[in-house]
């Protein structure tokens, strides 16, 4: 994507509606020397950051839509000024741009909670991220299994049947444990402060030969267990690496601009709850640089595990998290059809474009680059600490 190719309107990132639902974001503000949290409203993007210091103040509120609706602040300018100042290659560093839109909640990730995705993973366990063995072994497990795992509910009884058919046959899976048993798999994809946002580059560890995006559907969730809204996220996906072994599950998750969400935080509100975001169709599209051009959608509604459920899953007795946190919900998003060599699947080339869109959530756009040479991370909890409190933001 060259610089003239990145969206420079605010339309490129807004939902269907516009400014109608209750949007929330972070910038970085040069004049302040770091990050503010902002209202995004169609008369510009306010800076509400002497109200709510971090977006975890405002999303621990007891209703954000309506604190931030309340919130006033000084207007930073347009959203369309900030989307074209955002891409870091023609970025004029003495105004603002936009950011992930969250900061110290911890970056949760739930995987295999869709059939589709959870057939992959046997798959890359299977072919121990041998692409070419993966054809062979879609076929087999597919003809073994049928599709009796769309209707499946994890840990119900008929789930519980199911594994002891496929232990029987030798088909059981790691991957089918967490799939269609009782306990869900979450893992913590990200550092706080590490995931990236819009117009931004996403990162791929250079030495993985077969990975794809992941496009989903991300809680922001209160430290007492509330679903407060929602935001897109890219969970990036080296299925090479994982499908070596699961216990590379760090390295093939947790890596430089790896974690991409935004652009924005849409807020539960009368326009907007639960059963709205439940009602999820989410729509990829990736460009290539050599005019290669691939598109797909998720419907959450075929997720095998409710959000309210995983969320539980997450938080509770068991596990507390003071500052919240986001939880990406998983995708059903796998890509099989061949790019270039017969057989040998998706994956992605430098300089792909990656959309990630819902009506109600807007667009998620970033740029494929390795990780290493991606925009490093330099800024962390201690920096943002310093700048509220050189501010006069915290006491």
């Amino acid at each position: 994507m060259t610089t003239t190719d990145w969206p420079r309107e605010a339309a490129a990132l807004l939902p269907a509606d516009g400014y109608a639902g209750t949007l929330a974001g972070r910038a970085w503000v040069p004049a302040a020397g770091g990050p503010s949290v902002v209202a995004i409203r169609e008369d510009g993007v306010v800076d509400v950051t002497s109200t709510f210091p971090t977006m975890r103040a405002l999303t621990e509120t007891a209703d954000p839509a309506a604190a931030l609706a309340a919130a006033s602040g000084d207007v930073l300018g347009s959203l369309d000024e900030l989307v074209a100042n955002t891409p870091p290659e023609s970025r004029d560093q003495s105004r603002p741009w936009l950011l992930s839109p969250i900061d110290l909640q911890v970056v949760k990730a739930a995987g295999v909670t869709f059939p589709i995705s959870m057939l992959e993973r046997v798959i890359e366990e299977r072919a121990r991220g041998d692409q070419d063995a993966a054809v062979q072994i879609r076929a087999e497990i597919l003809d073994t299994i049928g599709g009796s795992l769309t209707e499946l509910r994890p840990g119900s009884t008929e789930a519980a049947a199911l594994k002891a058919f496929l232990i029987e046959r030798g088909w059981w899976s790691q991957y089918l444990e967490v799939g269609i048993g009782p306990d869900a798999e979450v893992f913590t994809k990200a550092p706080v402060l590490s995931t990236v946002g819009s117009c931004v580059d996403v990162g791929v560890l250079a030495q993985s030969e077969w990975n794809n995006p992941e496009p989903e559907i991300v809680l922001v969730v209160s430290s007492d267990g509330r679903i407060v809204g929602a935001s897109l996220g890219n969970d990036v996906n080296l299925r090479d690496i994982e499908g070596r072994s699961a216990l590379l599950l760090g390295k093939a998750k947790d890596n430089n601009a790896s974690a991409a969400l935004g652009p924005f935080i849409r807020f539960f509100d009368e326009g907007y709850d639960l059963d709205a975001l439940r009602a999820s169709v989410v729509r990829l599209s990736i460009d290539g640089e050599d005019g290669y051009r691939l598109d797909g959608s998720s419907e959450l509604s075929q997720i095998s595990r409710d959000p309210v459920d995983l969320v539980g899953q997450v938080v509770g007795a068991h596990h507390q998290y003071p500052d919240g946190f986001v939880l990406y919900l998983g995708t059903m998003f796998a890509p099989v059809e061949d790019r270039d060599v017969v057989g040998r699947g998706f994956t992605h080339y430098d300089g792909d474009i990656v959309r990630i869109a819902e009506p109600r959530l807007g667009t998620l756009v970033n740029r494929v680059r390795s990780a290493e040479s991606a925009a490093p991370w330099v800024f962390g909890i201690d920096d943002l600490y310093r700048s509220l409190i050189a501010r006069g933001l915290l006491r």
